[in-house]
């Protein structure tokens, strides 16, 4: 944690969807996306949020990038109120934070071509006089290793990688402060997706943009981010540096996301199924599957407090799972 100011600031955030009662309908149940999420992000930083599907972590995503807005919380960028602004001056701002999705094909527009979509937001926000305009667009595109004659191919004629590598250049070329990577390379194979993060690095280093990296992958994880939040149904359970998280996790749940990325249980999920946001348990979200559970747990709700310098966790009974005897062949099973 530093002194300064940060770049975006989220505090409380609640998101809650209309989830219909059954086959033929009915009353709505509220099903709670988010309940009480809050981060921050400094300028040049990379936060990771990770979790399985279903945890919340896009849904905050798309409420920094202003796609979802929050039925509670905060959001301050650089200072300001970034949910307050609306209209024009939400315009003016909006290119300050931009999103590459996961699925290319929903977010690259099938009948541009590369080119075209590079430019665009150069040509939306002014920032490239016209007779400049297409200088640029390849400039952008050998900034993120793509040739020149890219420009002229249509998404269909790219490689998933290549479709990827245009909409990371599309994202960056309003220079934004803060760009929210959305599973950005959880649909490429391995090679691919270590080459697309080692490009992320570089534009960052170059740039001194800010990410926030969502993702379900800790192993990506730890190679992109330098802090990580952990989120379980719609809760931030574990914050703290990448490195610590990813060597000593405090949570249950960290600790079985580790061991998963870490490939000791043929890398598979933590055992048993997530609890429904619809009718979450009582106590400790987690604690179904937890193999540390107590009653206290079944009870209690615990709140995300720190534990040592530089960490927080939502746990009665931090890093236990760490010290149980095969604890990677434990998270696995199924708990009562």
């Amino acid at each position: 944690m530093t002194g300064r100011r940060p770049l975006l600031l989220a505090a409380g955030l609640v998101k809650r969807y209309a989830a219909p009662r059954g086959l033929f309908g009915g009353a709505s149940r509220p099903l709670a996306a988010l309940r009480g999420v809050g981060f921050r992000i400094d300028g040049g930083e990379t936060l990771a949020l990770v979790g399985e599907s279903g945890s919340g972590k896009t849904t905050a995503g798309r409420i920094v990038a202003r796609l979802v807005e929050p039925d509670a919380g905060s959001v301050s960028l650089d200072g300001e109120d970034w949910l307050a602004l609306h209209g024009g001056a939400l315009r003016r701002r909006r290119r300050e934070v931009q999103v590459v999705f996961q699925d290319t094909s929903g977010s690259l527009n099938p009948r541009l071509t590369a080119g075209e979509q590079v430019a665009e937001p150069l040509r939306i926000h002014r920032l490239v006089p016209r007779r400049a305009l297409a200088e640029e667009t390849r400039r952008r595109l050998a900034d993120v290793g793509l040739p020149p004659e890219t420009a002229a191919r249509f998404p269909s004629e790219l490689s998933g990688g290549q479709r990827q590598r245009v909409a990371i250049a599309r994202a960056l070329a309003p220079s934004p402060r803060l760009v929210v990577c959305d599973e950005a390379v959880s649909a490429l194979d391995v090679s691919i997706a270590a080459q697309i993060v080692n490009l992320l690095l570089d534009l960052q280093e170059r740039t001194g943009v800010s990410y926030l990296f969502i993702s379900h992958d800790l192993a990506v994880v730890a190679r992109v981010a330098r802090r990580v939040a952990v989120m379980y149904l719609g809760a931030i359970v574990e914050e703290g540096p990448a490195d610590a998280v990813v060597a000593r996790p405090l949570h249950p749940y960290t600790a079985a996301l580790v061991a998963a990325a870490g490939g000791r249980t043929g890398e598979r999920a933590p055992g048993g199924s997530p609890a429904s946001a619809l009718d979450p348990p009582s106590g400790c979200p987690y604690h179904p599957r937890c193999p540390v559970a107590r009653p206290r747990c079944r009870t209690d709700l615990p709140t995300l407090e720190t534990a040592e310098a530089g960490r927080s966790v939502a746990c009665f009974f931090p890093g236990e799972a760490n010290d149980m005897k095969g604890f990677s062949e434990t998270f696995h099973r199924p708990h009562a």
